[in-house]
């Protein structure tokens, strides 16, 4: 530094100090401040759709425990399971010494999230309802983790997917849509949940978007009355092959006389990770070819 004010080094020296020694502060997504003083190292996830994003963000190896159920990627299969999203053992936890806790708002137990804030380890809530939320949460654990350039690359990824699925099906016909999360008994999702943002994506519209709950049960009669062009379900008892033959009892509905009743794996839409754009991709093809058998029907 030939030639530097000595003054000027000192600025220089005290700046560095200060950007590495000022912790991070964030809200989560139930309006909660977060604060980090150094980066995490040992990460507990407590729910498979964090489990999936703390690995896309590049932090896979800092987990030291995962929610029941947390099977993607495989390495996922291989760290300590602290029980799941509706009763996690804080004992079990503790024992893994954590420096940050992510979970899930509306997921996890209320009663979960009161005693792990009470244990003073910083815990993050996530709580993705729309597409966008999904690289947003991406580059914050990349933030709270110190992946933050493969979070990044990770996050325009999930960006540019998203765009081109906008571009290829923005402005097309509506097509009425019921999606099913579980048959017996009947549950949906409302206008809130991730889900029916990706309808919109397609040019699919909700037709329970209005009910208050985010997953709401819903009658038949219900159903019935909605008369949808579509059918899409998920529900993990369901296969390609069983679900139309579960309709059939209801040949008054439009979808079902017209066989556009469909099925989605429900880890590739009802996880709340990158591969959201898989499933997104499968039901833009299917609202599609409804909308194609539509038009046909008209033009006849």
């Amino acid at each position: 530094m030939a030639g530097w004010h000595p003054s000027a080094i000192l600025l220089l020296l005290l700046a560095a100090t200060a950007a590495v020694a000022s912790p991070l502060k964030l809200v989560d997504d139930a309006g909660r401040a977060v604060v980090m003083n150094l980066p995490a190292v040992r990460i507990v996830a407590l729910s498979p759709h964090v489990t999936e994003l703390v690995f896309a963000a590049g932090a896979g190896n800092k987990l030291v425990g995962v929610s029941s159920f947390s099977d993607y990627p495989a390495a996922a299969k291989l760290i300590p399971h602290i029980g799941d999203g509706g009763k996690a053992d804080a004992e079990r936890l503790l024992a893994l010494r954590p420096d940050l806790i992510i979970g899930w708002h509306s997921g996890n137990s209320a009663a979960d999230i009161a005693t792990l804030e009470r244990l003073g380890i910083p815990l993050f809530l996530t709580e993705p309802r729309r597409l966008d939320d999904i690289p947003r949460l991406l580059e914050i654990i990349g933030k709270l983790a110190g992946t933050e350039q493969t979070a990044t690359v990770a996050a325009e990824d999930f960006r540019a997917g998203v765009a081109e699925l906008k571009r290829r099906y923005a402005g097309r016909r509506p097509v009425r849509v019921f999606y099913e999360i579980w048959h017996e008994p009947l549950i949906t999702v409302n206008g809130e949940h991730l889900i029916s943002d990706v309808l919109g994506l397609c040019g699919g519209r909700n037709v329970f978007a209005g009910v208050s709950s985010l997953t709401p049960a819903v009658a038949m009669e219900s159903v019935l009355a909605e008369d949808p062009e579509a059918i899409i379900a998920s529900g993990a008892l369901y296969s390609d092959r069983g679900l139309l033959e579960g309709w059939r009892r209801y040949p008054r509905l439009a979808a079902v006389r017209r066989g556009h009743v469909f099925f989605i794996h429900p880890d590739l839409i009802q996880r709340q990770t990158p591969r959201i754009l898989q499933g997104a991709q499968q039901m833009c093809e299917q609202i599609e070819q409804v909308r194609r058998g539509l038009d046909q029907k008209y033009q006849d």
